[in-house]
């Protein structure tokens, strides 16, 4: 047999005497010489191998040793060549063949890229080997006649407990696998990423209510954008982002959501109060000098309607200019920053009235059956998209005024029950649309049962500064007569450029985010959304006159990623994943069947309603290893020409026990 061929027969050579009963037991010398020859070669070899191993399948005694002092070199980090093998086993060198046959061990290998399939060849054949041991003292117990096995009741115990040895699940080199989900773990919000004023007073409200941080931290996020939005934008590389967001929290009840809504949206109220105190008087006014317009209006009509000829033309056109003036005479909207909830149609009229600048904030997500239809019986999302983007909106309404919006920035910030999350799936408009993708989401942990009975009060001097900055930011930036555009200074526009580099490699097939492409194609645009209203908030009196620096674009970056892991969680559990999905019903196949190992040829007739093809098993399959369930055997070395071998896949034991 020729190594370098790759193939390695197993020797099972009788003695010519004793039958099968006399045979050695089951081992491959020249598999056991090239697994130790790739673990002294190649490192990455050995870390492949290792977890797999134990000297227990060598059945060369020699080699058991070798291998326990190649493993305890790694451990000490050493070197694991054969000069720092020899050394190591110093007087032992002589029995294990000497120095020259660790030379020969390292010959044996054509490639290290095989250790893998060697190791698991070893592991069957020791499996064998202790068959047949098992086997063996099966027989004994079957002969010994002494009292101890006299009664059935007593060998059947004793044949029990021999056969359980055989037949306990095997977990070597097999790791806790992960739950199905999109993500291993969702981050927790970075508090700190905030500005000190806004984040020491969300830490408050988080410690008062015993709710996560999340809760605090993205309201806080919610009602800097209502203070932004549709009056400051942020210039990105090669395009120009508004700055409003769609905040949903993810929490069930009993978690005190409506008591962090109440303390994170009060200033938002007291400036809306100081709002419409101060737009009073012009709007008395308006409505006064209107009244005269339309009195005056439909004087000039009458006189027009009963003049005589002669003056006919001249009344007419006193009339008309009349008319004119009167329609040219529009009385302010009282002003208004956000509401509960609102019908599709009620909402766009707000954002009209308001000059395209307005906000939903709920405790509570009922927005989102309006949106899929239960008023109006279909779904009606225009609105939604056209204002997370700063669009122009044109509504004709039969029988009514149209109506135009020339820039729509709607905010949302709510806080939502997994119920509602989870039904965000049964709308598929929702995801196909875009709306899906617009959301920022967090799904905190309840604190449901760690609560403390007695926590911190809020710092009468954190709650002050919250609603004074707070408050003035928002009177401040709504007072400007013209949007203003924020800008990055150089080190911060390259770290964009950066992020962009990073963000597109994880949209290939394998990247994390391959299978929601809709999401995070605006992950950077929203991290840029976040960088300008943590400048503004960091900068408040004249944060729209500076760029923003490379430290708070940092700090956005981290809370970026900290929706990214909660967005792949949430997708989860709406259902927007494909690839998760299937690897659901893959596994389930596996522990349904009992099935161990398996290659996707051999899944597809099982689940051909499923599956139509093999290539439609990748993403399942990628997911699957991705999370601990099923590991990719190596396939054994080529030998010549011919199609290779379908990949086999070995099943996580927990996953059929």
């Amino acid at each position: 047999m020729s190594t370098s061929a790759g193939r390695l027969r197993v020797i099972h050579p009788g003695d010519g005497d004793g039958g099968e009963w006399a045979q050695p037991l089951p081992h491959n010398i020249e598999a056991e010489q090239c697994v130790l020859g790739a673990a002294m070669l190649s490192p990455t070899a050995l870390a492949a191998i290792r977890p797999l191993l134990e000297p227990g399948v060598f059945h060369r005694p020699a080699h058991a040793r070798i291998w326990e002092t190649i493993t305890a070199l790694a451990d000490q980090g050493a070197p694991t060549d054969p000069l720092a093998v020899g050394a190591a086993l110093g007087r032992d060198l002589a029995a294990v063949g000497g120095a020259p046959y660790l030379h020969t061990l390292i010959a044996m290998v054509p490639t290290a890229v095989n250790a893998p399939y060697y190791a698991h060849l070893l592991r069957g054949l020791a499996y064998a080997r202790q068959v047949i041991a098992a086997g063996t003292r099966l027989v004994q117990l079957g002969h010994d006649t002494t009292t101890a096995h006299t009664e059935a009741a007593q060998l059947r115990a004793a044949v029990t407990a021999e056969l359980a040895t055989l037949t306990a699940v095997d977990e070597q080199g097999w790791s806790e696998p992960t739950p199905l989900s999109a993500v291993r773990e969702a981050a927790a919000f970075p508090v700190w990423a905030l500005p000190s004023w806004l984040g020491e007073y969300a830490g408050a409200v988080a410690e008062v209510t015993q709710t996560p941080p999340d809760l605090a931290g993205c309201l806080a996020l919610a009602v800097l954008a209502v203070a932004a939005a549709g009056r400051v934008w942020v210039q990105a590389p090669a395009w120009r982002e508004p700055t409003n967001l769609y905040v949903v929290v993810v929490l069930p009840p009993g978690n005190r959501k409506s008591e962090v809504y109440a303390l994170m949206t009060a200033p938002v109220r007291i400036a809306e109060n100081h709002l419409a105190e101060a737009a009073r008087p012009l709007i008395v006014e308006a409505e006064l000098t209107r009244k005269i317009a339309e009195a005056e209006a439909d004087k000039t009509a009458r006189i027009a309607a009963n003049a005589d000829p002669d003056r006919q033309t001249e009344a007419l056109a006193e009339a008309s200019s009349a008319a004119m003036a009167l329609d040219g005479l529009t009385v302010p909207a009282e002003p208004k920053l956000f509401t509960a909830n609102a019908t599709v149609e009620r909402l766009t009229s707000l954002l009209a009235e308001q000059g395209g600048r307005f906000a939903v904030l709920a405790p509570e997500g009922k927005i989102f059956s309006i949106l899929a239809g239960r008023y109006s019986g279909s779904p009606d999302l225009e609105v939604f998209l056209s204002g997370h983007a700063g669009e122009e909106m044109r509504i004709d309404r039969m029988g009514r005024p149209s109506e135009r919006i020339e820039s729509t920035t709607l905010t949302l910030g709510v806080c939502v029950q997994p119920g509602v999350l989870a039904r965000l799936g049964d709308t598929p408009e929702f995801r196909e649309q875009g709306l899906l993708g617009r959301l920022l989401y967090a799904l905190p942990t309840s604190l449901l049962g760690y609560r403390k009975e007695n926590p911190d009060p809020i710092p009468a001097q954190a709650a002050q500064r919250y609603a004074t900055n707070l408050t003035a930011l928002l009177l401040s930036l709504h007072d400007l007569t013209e949007p203003v555009t924020l800008h990055f200074d150089a080190e911060a526009a390259e770290a964009i450029t950066r992020l962009l580099a990073d963000t597109e490699v994880r949209f290939r097939p394998g990247g994390d985010l391959h299978h929601m492409t809709d999401w995070g194609g605006k992950l950077v645009g929203a991290t840029i959304r976040i960088a300008a209203l943590l400048h503004l908030a960091k900068h408040l009196r004249d944060g729209w006159q500076r760029p923003i620096d490379l430290d708070t674009f940092a700090a956005a970056c981290e809370i970026g990623e900290y929706f990214t892991s909660h967005a792949q969680t949430a997708y989860d559990h709406i259902g927007a994943d494909p690839a998760v999905a299937d690897a659901r019903a893959l596994l389930d196949w596996a522990g349904r069947t009992g099935t161990t190992r398996f290659t996707a040829r051999e899944v597809l007739p099982a689940m051909r309603s499923r599956f139509a093809k093999v290539a439609d098993l990748d993403p399942a399959l990628r997911v699957l290893e991705a999370h601990g369930w099923i590991r990719r055997l190596p396939t054994a070395p080529q030998t010549g020409r011919g199609r290779p071998a379908s990949p086999a896949y070995e099943v996580h034991p927990s996953a059929t026990a």
